[in-house]
């Protein structure tokens, strides 16, 4: 039995074929994704966050939002209609993950952004990552981070407002069965690689993300890494309603050793019900919703927030 606290009418609609379309070679990703994904919308989902900072854990809310995108393979951005060449483009599918939480008197402001190709590029499969861009602000400063994956190697730059960061340009290895760190919002719904089966286990490589090397002020290193996703389901409740769930973990070792547990949605289209870490963070689905965001941006359109569980900001709220 499944319930979700949002009208019917919107949660999780779509029109088939009004957007992009399955490229040839797109192999996970045939007509069956496109059908869903390609509709010209964003999926927007809200979720109510604890985040572990400073020694005790904070109350916030995360904004999840997934959306079909053509991107640039030259300049690694989003592409207008026309000013690249067709060679050039390729799809992606984008995730923004924005948190917001309050420490003490000031808030933090963070935001991830991922890229993954949804076609072959790079010199590896569909469901790889592209890029990845990382922001965080506070009132200490702020941090811009980006990191553009190539087949053997990736490059990252950091901009730091932080003594001994600052301005830095690096290049890493990139190993065969490297995974990101920052791209298991995706690998949990089945939308980046590797693909599990339920029951299967595989050990991987994973690149500490972006947002942990900014709250931890440590440099970007690779650490061993175990995937399993379990074979049974079971139901778990949220403020967005009842569910029942797939479990899906990722086991990081070395140091910062750290595992995260997804429940993933059984039904189309796989949901994130919640996520948590052993660290302490935590996010539960509060609703869920698809939209063409980009286009609601009148002062009339803070209505619409109520669909996602959210409220207007406060005029004086930083």
């Amino acid at each position: 039995m499944r319930s979700i606290n949002v009208p019917a009418a919107l949660a999780l609609a779509f029109v088939v074929g009004a957007g992009l379309t399955a490229p040839a070679g797109a192999g996970a990703f045939g007509d069956d994704f496109w059908n869903h994904w390609g509709d010209g919308q964003a999926e927007l989902a809200t979720y109510d966050l604890t985040y572990p900072r400073y020694g005790e854990l904070r109350e916030g809310t995360a904004v999840t939002i997934f959306v079909t995108e053509t991107f640039s393979d030259e300049a690694r951005v989003k592409a207008d209609p026309g000013v690249h060449a067709k060679s050039d483009e390729f799809p992606v599918m984008k995730l923004n993950l924005v948190q917001d939480f309050a420490t003490g008197i000031y808030d933090y402001n963070m935001m991830t952004s991922v890229f993954v190709a949804l076609a072959s590029r790079h010199g590896r499969g569909a469901g790889a990552a592209s890029k990845v861009s990382f922001s965080s602000q506070e009132w200490c400063g702020q941090v811009y981070h980006q990191i553009l994956p190539g087949e053997e190697s990736l490059r990252h730059q950091v901009h730091s407002y932080f003594d001994g960061e600052a301005d830095q340009n690096n290049t890493l290895s990139y190993p065969e069965k490297g995974l990101l760190e920052d791209v298991l919002l995706h690998w949990a719904r089945g939308l980046a690689a590797p693909f599990l089966t339920p029951g299967e286990e595989r050990d991987v490589t994973v690149l500490r993300s972006t947002e942990s090397s900014r709250i931890l002020h440590r440099p970007l290193d690779w650490a061993p890494g175990r995937l399993s996703r379990g074979s049974a389901t079971k139901e778990i409740t949220v403020p967005a309603g009842t569910f029942e769930v797939e479990t899906l973990r990722v086991e990081i070792g070395g140091d910062d050793a750290r595992t995260w547990t997804f429940f993933v949605d059984t039904e189309k289209p796989r949901l994130i019900v919640r996520w948590e870490s052993t660290d302490g963070r935590r996010a539960d689905l509060v609703a869920a919703t698809r939209m063409k965001y980009w286009e609601m941006h009148g002062n009339h359109d803070e209505d619409a927030l109520a669909t996602l569980g959210l409220t207007p900001r406060e005029r004086r709220t930083p």
